[in-house]
């Protein structure tokens, strides 16, 4: 097997990142995940993990606290989903993604296991995220991490990381989405994301709707769980932004901490509040994790496709809000964060998503509008995509791929405006591929 083959054989099971089917047990079955990692000597019990779940900032609040503990002196897991170009980005190691060599060694490890779980049959048969997440779990095994900091994919009390018991569980920001998988209401996809809430366990949740506080703090009640709740047993104050990085102060249970972070967006200060809430878990457990660590491992952590800036003169920016919470925070951190004379909106999205709530947002919010779509299966049509502008009187061009919207925006663009493309992981990581490509990188 080679690194072709081994990717080859993980895409040819059911991947529920493709398609969209309710979140119910049968399609997803912890009791299979379980036995895979049985039958490779339970590797997700080899380090402590932190375990981060949430709709919105889950993935930039793991890579802080992945940051400040690396910063800490200790060998440190990443697992995080979905990926911008690479499956390997998925899994790395002190910052380090996965090797092509290491992926396909892990996978024929993996490979004879995956098929007698499937042989037998007792739980259905394991899926693409299943079987990547048994591999980030043998991988940070082989490589010997001290930590694991793992992001759920999709909801939390069936997904294949809940496995786990965890030093820390952290619920970041929950808003409307997956809605055709994890409910309509705000009620049940709480209830879906906070089943990673373990009994007698510790949990740091991000500012939240009344309804959602309402179910997380039941859960912790029926579970015995210890609840930190940020925006109200931490807090931080928002100074200022220079540029480059944003300044803030988080006031924790333990200390108070100026930190500057270079994540962009208000939203990012609400996760770092909530990387250092978690990261004083830890060092109350007796992790040796420093003030200044928190300070230092914050300010170095980036995570790609979050009002992430490209390039200048015309001003490109990539953001992938794909819900309504998250298309806002977008408007509002456009307008807090840079200058510009005009706007182009680049936006393309899943079919599974609540697009007519996106466009909602975004409609007021720029001066031109094109739609496109991305390679992936799930991409909606652009026609649908204008059909939803006309909807609020805004006339949109239709392209039918990256390369003809980047063009077509770019020959808008004048040296003083923004380009941004939202809408999807999914749009932004072929903004990003196509811009490489263009510069002579890819």
């Amino acid at each position: 097997m080679d690194y072709k083959q081994a990717l080859q054989y993980i895409e040819g099971y059911t991947d529920y990142e493709k398609i969209a089917v309710p979140h119910v047990l049968g399609n997803y079955d912890l009791r299979r995940v379980e036995e895979l990692l049985a039958s490779l000597g339970n590797p997700h019990l080899n380090s402590p993990s932190i375990h981060i779940g949430g709709t919105n900032g889950k993935g930039s609040t793991a890579s802080m606290v992945a940051s400040a503990l690396m910063d800490s002196g200790y060998r440190v897991g990443l697992y995080s989903s979905p990926h911008l170009n690479t499956i390997r980005e998925r899994f790395r190691v002190d910052g380090v993604m996965i090797s092509e060599g290491e992926f396909t060694t892990v996978m024929q490890r993996l490979k004879p296991e995956v098929e007698s779980v499937n042989n037998k049959g007792n739980y259905g048969e394991l899926t693409t995220f299943e079987l990547l997440t048994a591999l980030a779990f043998e991988y940070f095994k082989m490589r010997r991490v001290d930590l694991q900091v793992l992001e759920v994919g999709m909801g939390g009390k069936y997904d294949a990381t809940n496995v786990i018991h965890p030093e820390v569980s952290v619920i970041t920001s929950i808003s409307l989405d997956h809605m055709e998988v994890l409910g309509n209401t705000l009620s049940q996809i709480a209830e879906e994301k906070a089943g990673i809430i373990k009994q007698d366990g510790t949990v740091v949740v991000s500012p939240q709707n009344d309804e959602v506080i309402s179910v997380i703090k039941r859960i912790c009640g029926e579970r015995n769980a210890f609840l930190i709740m940020v925006g109200k047993d931490i807090t931080w104050q928002d100074w200022a932004f220079n540029g480059e990085k944003q300044l803030l102060t988080v006031c924790g249970r333990l200390n108070r901490y100026n930190i500057s972070i270079r994540l962009l967006g208000k939203y990012q200060l609400e996760n770092a509040a909530t990387a250092v809430a978690a990261l004083e878990v830890l060092s109350e457990k007796g992790y040796g994790i420093s003030n200044e660590n928190i300070v230092s491992g914050l300010g170095k952590a980036t995570w790609s496709g979050r009002l992430q800036v490209l390039s200048g003169n015309p001003l490109i920016v990539v953001d992938g809000a794909h819900n309504p919470d998250a298309a806002r925070r977008l408007k509002e951190s456009l307008r807090d964060y840079f200058s510009f004379e005009h706007s182009i909106l680049i936006m393309g999205a899943s079919a599974d998503k609540d697009v007519a709530g996106v466009v909602t947002e975004l409609a007021n919010a720029f001066d031109r509008f094109i739609v496109t779509q991305s390679c992936h299966p799930r991409a909606m049509n652009p026609g649908q995509l204008k059909d939803e502008f006309r909807k609020h009187g805004v006339n949109s061009e239709v392209t039918g791929n990256i390369a003809e919207a980047l063009s077509l925006a770019k020959n808008m663009a004048g040296n003083k405006d923004l380009i941004c493309a939202a809408g999807s992981l999914f749009i932004v990581a072929e903004v990003i591929e196509q811009l490489e490509l263009e510069a002579g990188i890819a």
